[in-house]
């Protein structure tokens, strides 16, 4: 039966193929190759991490970086002593499964906690969950969980597991669909939750510090909707970032063979997936023939071939003037940096800082400069420095 379904899935992709592989028409047009950034050049301070996915700064300028075994390390520029965090949870480490997202809550140097995403459970059984703890020095203490997903799913994909702190104190998390076709809990399948408000998968959620819903989420109150969710209708975001100068939240996600998207993240909205997509089944037809629909937002980028979008920030440093005010968004696939040209929340234009690693994470550090974290066994941290020209005389 295996080797049948291998077949028929070989057969239908090459039929796609051969038919000359016609990319869902819409709204949005497709983001291709796009020109090379200038300017800028790569330094890289750390290497050999195995699996890193997130980062966070501590007040002293040293960094946390999560790696996806289940690991926390602590890294100082300029300091070769390898340190880690004690008292890490044991995690679910498969697939995309394990120690995810970084942040310290806002009141860090008064309480100490910090807060990570990870996977929870095992190979048949497990949830996005979200835990807090305090931090002092390299000693994690009273971790607790605080969130978990429901409803709990089998499998290595699709965690989502960004953070982000809003300018009222509470925490956006989003949560995945819970992976690809054939998977399916209870006899559906797992995507077709994102459109359900009874389940968290496909969300965004909004929290506060405790784990509790905030009372003005936008769906408090429906029968069998679930307090906590912010967004519906996402299949995997793995880049979220708010922009407290202009108040804007920004999400990318990934698509499924390309269909890959920015959003502009408005409370109580609907994001489409599976209904509305530009995505495409691995093993080659269309996920939906809508593109489009009213009630549903529209996102502002596409990005086909896919970027396998990883990490998301605003750029409002001081060191590279030219792109303030713009988003970077890590690509997997893409091996790149995008610099997202934005006029308020209207993209005018693209860019490519091309990396030649997969870039699961990238931030704007204290200090002005971008750095990023490559996905790999021997991962690095990469710091982005503008590009030193020499004189010619």
């Amino acid at each position: 039966m295996k080797k049948e379904k291998l077949f028929l899935s070989t057969l239908f992709f090459f039929i796609f193929v051969l038919k000359g592989c016609k990319m869902p028409e819409g709204p949005v047009s497709l983001s291709g190759n796009v020109p090379e950034a200038e300017g800028w050049a790569t330094q890289v301070l750390l290497d050999g991490l195995e699996q890193p996915w997130s980062m966070a700064w501590l007040p002293d300028g040293s960094i946390l970086i999560t790696e996806r075994p289940g690991r926390i390390r602590i890294f100082k520029e300029g300091e070769r002593e390898i340190e880690y965090v004690n008292g890490v949870p044991e995690v679910y480490a498969d697939g995309q499964g394990g120690l995810l997202d970084i942040v310290l809550h806002p009141g860090f140097e008064n309480n100490r906690l910090i807060f990570f995403t990870f996977a929870d459970g095992n190979e048949d059984y497990n949830q996005t969950a979200v835990a807090r703890a305090e931090l002092n020095g390299s000693e994690m203490m009273n971790a607790e969980i605080i969130f978990k997903a429901e409803p709990a799913k089998s499998g290595n994909q699709h965690f989502g597991s960004r953070m982000v702190w809003l300018a009222d104190g509470t925490l956006l998390i989003s949560v995945g669909d819970g992976g690809n076709r054939p998977k399916s809990i209870d006899g559906i399948l797992s995507r077709e939750y994102a459109q359900k408000l009874n389940a968290h998968l496909g969300k965004i959620i909004r929290i506060h510090d405790d784990g509790s819903a905030p009372d003005n989420n936008p769906f408090i109150g429906l029968e069998s909707a679930l307090p906590e969710i912010w967004t519906l209708g996402h299949r995997n975001v793995q880049g979220l970032t708010f922009d407290e100068e202009n108040g804007h939240i920004w999400a990318n996600e990934h698509g499924s063979r390309g269909g890959d998207e920015l959003n502009l993240i408005l409370p109580g909205s609907n994001y489409g997936w599976p209904a509305v997509t530009y995505s495409r089944e691995y093993y080659g037809p269309r996920i939906s023939r809508e593109t489009s629909k009213p009630g549903m937002e529209d996102p502002l980028i596409v990005w086909t071939p896919a970027q396998a979008p990883s990490g998301l920030t605003v750029y409002n440093g001081s060191v590279f003037k030219e792109w303030n005010g713009d988003l970077f968004s890590g690509g997997l696939r893409g091996e790149q940096l995008r610099r997202i040209i934005l006029d308020g929340t209207t993209v005018i234009g693209e860019e490519s800082l091309t990396i030649g690693y997969r870039v699961r994470d990238v931030r704007m550090g204290p200090d002005g400069y971008l750095y990023l974290l490559t996905a790999e066994n021997n991962g690095k941290l990469i710091k982005i420095i503008p590009e030193v020209k020499m004189q010619s005389f």
